[in-house]
């Protein structure tokens, strides 16, 4: 050192320690209370899940570990809630539209049960039976063939609810409403006096003792007479 010059002043330099590393960014502690969603599927899976329930991939993302995932993790997990939107909103659409449709058509229309079309094997003595009920004024057309064996008879009457529970009881019914004349073929039209159960019974007259099934195809329509409410 000269005579006249005046020391320096050195700071000594901070060595960084051998093997050390610069500090990481780590994501911050996911909330107990939040649900994540797969990094593979996309499906959310619930609070302290460590493992997908549904594909079984590890450690479902919180969405405070969303925005330091993979892109293609990001591209995926919004391309699967896209996709889960857009099924919720086609089902939506589809649910309103048949609620409309619903709404719109009316109560659906239900087939009176005196409206049928039907083949019947009838046994010797026995009989089948059509019922429902008609308001007064309102008929029933219809017509019955015995198709097998070909020229069989066929007796046809109708009783209203008094006469069948008369019938069904063992006691006379007293005169049919309406009556055929027999045959092997023939049409059936019936107007209701009044409002009432009323029941078609189509029997086959022959004997036990001949064996003998008929087969009788009946057709039978309601029909509404809207002129004569059956109070006139």
């Amino acid at each position: 050192m000269s005579r006249g010059s005046r020391p320096r002043f050195v700071r000594n330099q901070k060595n960084t320690p051998r093997g050390s590393t610069p500090p990481t960014v780590t994501d911050p502690p996911p909330s107990p209370g939040e649900w994540g969603a797969c990094q593979f599927c996309g499906v959310a899976n619930p609070p302290n899940a460590t493992k997908c329930v549904i594909c079984g991939a590890d450690h479902p993302l919180r969405p405070a570990e969303l925005p330091n995932a993979p892109r293609s993790v990001r591209r995926r997990i919004r391309l699967t809630g896209w996709l889960r939107s857009f099924i919720i909103i086609v089902v939506i659409v589809g649910l309103a539209y048949t609620l409309a449709g619903v709404i719109l058509s009316g109560p659906p229309n239900v087939a009176d049960p005196l409206t049928t079309a039907a083949m019947y094997a009838i046994g010797p003595g026995n009989t089948t039976v059509i019922s429902g009920e008609i308001s007064g004024g309102d008929f029933v057309i219809g017509n019955w063939t015995a198709v097998n064996p070909p020229g069989s008879n066929v007796s046809i009457v109708v009783y209203n609810q008094t006469q069948w529970s008369n019938y069904l009881s063992g006691t006379l019914p007293g005169t049919p409403q309406w009556t055929n004349s027999g045959g092997t073929s023939g049409r059936i039209v019936y107007s209701a006096p009044v409002t009432d159960n009323y029941y078609f019974i189509i029997g086959n007259p022959y004997p036990l003792s001949s064996h003998l099934v008929i087969d009788v195809y009946v057709v039978t329509e309601y029909q509404s007479n809207v002129a004569d409410d059956g109070f006139g």
